[in-house]
């Protein structure tokens, strides 16, 4: 996985971009993302539906990885069952 990849979920509508990355497997739904979307969907599993949003970036704790959602769905990202979490926008410096 490279920088500028585009990884589609297997079980709803989610795809993003790698931003930056490792070998890490991402999963979206419980279930592994691909590069080619399959003809059937999977199902979601149970405690991985809080949804990705769009134009937002998603780390995860170590900051190895980022990804940018280009497109929403019901799934949420993680790496090993660990969800992935929002990254935080950078304070602007006060011009005092």
């Amino acid at each position: 996985m490279k920088p500028g990849t585009k990884l589609k979920s297997t079980v709803c509508g989610t795809e993003v971009m790698v931003i930056r990355g490792s070998g890490a497997v991402v999963e979206c739904g419980g279930a592994p993302m691909v590069e080619e979307r399959p003809a059937e969907p999977g199902s979601i599993k149970p405690g991985f539906a809080q949804g990705t949003q769009i134009g937002k970036r998603y780390v995860d704790t170590a900051g190895t990885l980022e990804l940018l959602c280009v497109k929403p769905g019901q799934g949420s990202l993680s790496i090993g069952g660990v969800p992935l979490q929002l990254k935080d926008a950078k304070p602007l410096p006060a011009s005092d």
